[in-house]
């Protein structure tokens, strides 16, 4: 079945309704008709197997069949990304929440091309949140990640978004459910010597806490890398340099390597013996 997003505020499972761009798709693109079924989510865990009942020029109702409640992950992944040259943010977004981010920061770096005002840094994060969307219509992911507007990396660090204070950092507090979780391990990809391979890190992390952790910041860097400047200013947030192995890889093979390691070793859901759980309409 074709999958739909509605967002949080309006996904009502006793009043569902299909608007806007999704109205669209369903009715003149996927030529859906009343008595059809799909599937619509909330992008935070949620999702309903619907009918359609009701078709207009302007929304397309739904009556709930069945419905499912998808547990998060048990760590939250926030990616960092310097924003690359072209169209290869798109690529990079997508195929972020297809392996499960939680949250995408795009990043202005000092060796970043793309130089974005104010007005096309908000014009940016709604193209790319539509791309977030998209990708989670498409590969069944129900939690949708959320993309941030586009800063340099002294805010990212410095804005109440972006960060937590080191304080919350060291004492190993951690907020899952906020959309700036203390993001108890902090990563930075780096071509320097004092890089450590991710899994030695993580090996590290469990031995001096008794557990994997619960929240991940991994930044990536430009073409070219961070500058040495960034690299500190990183590194005095906390941020542990890893390597990548020995081949210099384009900005979009980091991110999803980095992304797909994090992926394997931490996004077990929170109680992997418990099944979804369903309802059914009364």
């Amino acid at each position: 079945m074709h999958r739909f997003y509605v967002p949080p505020n309006e996904s009502d499972p006793g009043a569902l309704v299909l608007r806007g761009t999704e109205a669209h798709h369903a009715r003149d693109v996927l030529r859906l008709k009343r008595g059809d079924k799909a599937i619509v989510f909330n992008g935070q865990g949620r999702e309903v197997t619907a009918e359609i009942i009701h078709l207009t020029r302007d929304e397309i109702r739904l009556r709930k069949l069945h419905e499912t409640e998808t547990p998060p992950f048990r760590c939250r992944i926030t990616l960092g990304q310097a924003i690359p040259k072209g169209k290869n943010m798109d690529l990079i977004v997508q195929k972020a929440v297809e392996i499960g981010a939680s949250e995408i920061a795009p990043l202005i770096s000092e060796r970043t091309i793309v130089d974005l005002d104010s007005k096309e840094r908000a014009q940016k994060q709604a193209k790319w949140q539509q791309v977030a969307i998209e990708a989670a219509k498409q590969c069944g992911q129900n939690w949708l990640p959320r993309i941030e507007v586009p800063r340099k990396l002294k805010d990212f660090f410095s804005d109440s978004v972006g960060a937590v204070s080191d304080r919350r950092m060291q004492n190993d507090e951690t907020d899952v459910g906020d959309l700036g979780p203390s993001r108890q391990l902090r990563l930075i990809g780096s071509l320097q010597r004092d890089a450590r391979h991710l899994k030695k890190i993580l090996g590290d992390y469990r031995s001096d806490h008794g557990r994997l952790p619960a929240s991940v910041l991994m930044l990536i860097g430009p073409e070219g890398d961070f500058t040495p400047a960034e690299l500190a200013l990183a590194k005095s947030h906390g941020c542990l340099p890893i390597t990548l192995g020995p081949i210099i890889l384009r900005v979009e093979t980091a991110s999803i390597y980095c992304l797909s390691i994090l992926s394997y070793e931490l996004l077990t859901p929170q109680d992997a013996s418990v099944s979804p759980h369903t309802t059914s309409p009364n």
